[in-house]
């Protein structure tokens, strides 16, 4: 496989995953990070970094906005709920160190 034809695979698969997590709004972050150990905010974070890495200069908040489809602050006033105690003991014991 070409390189350019591995990159627009590796494009469209994140487009994807971002489009399920878009249709998936009812899944929490926390759950998101207890089950797999990253969550929207981590794919932000990691896209941020990328762009770095390339040269390419975009804030958290612009990261964020690629990710979430819409500006945190409105993201989290519409969808965010309020983690159960037992979400937050899970993610204690299995808080990623990243």
């Amino acid at each position: 496989m070409s390189e350019p034809t591995r990159t627009e695979l590796e494009a469209a698969a994140f487009r994807r995953l971002l489009a399920h997590l878009d249709d998936r709004k009812d899944v929490q972050n926390i759950d998101m990070m207890n089950l797999t150990g990253f969550c929207r905010n981590c794919l932000s974070r990691w896209y941020q970094e990328e762009a770095a890495a390339r040269g390419v200069e975009i804030d958290k908040e612009a990261a964020r906005e690629v990710v979430y489809g819409m500006p945190y602050s409105e993201w989290k006033a519409k969808y965010q709920t309020e983690a159960s105690a037992d979400q937050k003991a899970a993610f204690e014991v299995n808080k990623p160190d990243h």
